[in-house]
């Protein structure tokens, strides 16, 4: 039952080419967007599409796959872990962030 703590999967589309970032000592980090969309039809018979757009973060070896590999509008699948985090921005004003820490990616479409 613990693999099932606090897992998430999500197939999508990236927003935009991810921005990667190598760090002190060598590790890699890899930021992006990921487009998630659901169908439904209204009351009037009409399918109307929902786009939902997630905050994605990679560390390390998986950081590097995706730095050499995706770009935008590469449909993946990424497994990983839902995160939250506050900063203060440059004006002292507290921010709040979720993201998707990923565990695992996988490389769909063409």
């Amino acid at each position: 039952m613990n693999a099932m703590r606090n897992r998430v999967q999500l197939i999508g589309h990236l927003g935009q080419d991810p921005e990667v970032k190598t760090l002190e000592g060598g590790r890699k980090v890899a930021n992006f967007t990921l487009a998630t969309n659901d169908y439904y039809t209204n009351d009037k018979g009409e399918k109307i599409e929902n786009t939902e757009w997630h905050k994605v973060v990679a560390w390390g070896k998986t950081a590097e796959i995706i730095e050499k590999y995706v770009n935008k509008g590469k449909e993946v699948a990424v497994d990983g872990k839902l995160t939250h985090r506050s900063y203060d921005d440059k004006d002292g004003a507290k921010r709040y962030v979720t993201e998707v820490v990923v565990n695992d990616i996988l490389l769909l479409g063409k």
